[in-house]
């Protein structure tokens, strides 16, 4: 299977050029040339590797690096910076970036890069045990690699959004979240919808977490949010 990197930069001739040349190398490519666009398109799809600019126009690529950082610590990131960003490349780094590529840059330098960063990638997972991915509470719990999600033994089938709502909540156990938290983790700070969504999604999840169980897992926080804590339908 070809490993799948996502291109978010602004200039699209620079855009255009990363992707020929990594098509060429076997890679499949997508591209983003904004930062809301690339958020999307890395929560909507699965992806290798990330080539992120600092420079992009709303949404910065800081702030792109730490939405994916928000919820999700393994896919590397390379960032494509200026040579006058000292400050950002630093910000970035601390953030969560594997790795930065100065521009203007030889493409023969970013390739080695990618592989190096793919490699070790694949090393470090490789190197996991199964339970490095899972995670645990009261009966529930959801592998992110695969995806699976169990409570006391029973399959649960979450969609996409669901599940990424579900797994914020379940590492983060007995901490109160508020609803504009839960978008911006999930959906990303640049969701302008009504913040009801987060009641639509959490009222399906319960129906297929808590159905036919003793006690409840998502507790609601009037005037807040919701928590994830263990509570018996009698309370």
């Amino acid at each position: 299977m070809k490993e799948r990197i996502l291109i978010i930069e602004d200039e699209e001739n620079i855009a255009r050029v990363l992707q020929l040349e990594l098509e060429f190398e076997g890679y499949e490519t997508g591209v983003a040339h904004t930062g809301s666009d690339g958020l999307i398109s890395y929560r909507e799809q699965a992806w290798d590797l990330v080539l992120l600019d600092l420079m992009l126009p709303g949404v910065s690529g800081l702030d792109v690096l730490r939405r994916i950082r928000a919820t999700e610590v393994e896919t590397p990131v390379i960032l494509l910076t200026a040579k006058s960003d000292v400050e950002d490349k630093v910000a970035g780094l601390d953030l969560g970036a594997n790795d930065y590529v100065t521009k203007p840059f030889e493409i023969e330098e970013l390739l080695a890069r990618i592989r190096s960063a793919l490699r070790f990638s694949k090393g470090k997972v490789a190197s996991l045990e199964e339970d490095d991915y899972l995670h645990k509470f009261a009966g529930l719990s959801m592998h992110e690699q695969t995806r699976e999600v169990k409570r006391d033994g029973r399959t649960i089938e979450l969609t996409p959004r669901e599940y990424d709502l579900m797994l914020h909540l379940l590492k983060h156990p007995n901490q109160v979240l508020s609803r504009e938290q839960l978008l911006d983790a999930v959906w990303g700070y640049d969701y302008y919808g009504d913040t009801n969504v987060v009641d639509v999604y959490i009222r399906y999840i319960r129906k297929k977490i808590d159905q036919g169980e003793k006690r409840t897992l998502i507790q609601t926080v009037r005037g807040v949010g919701y928590v994830l804590k263990e509570q018996s339908h009698e309370n």
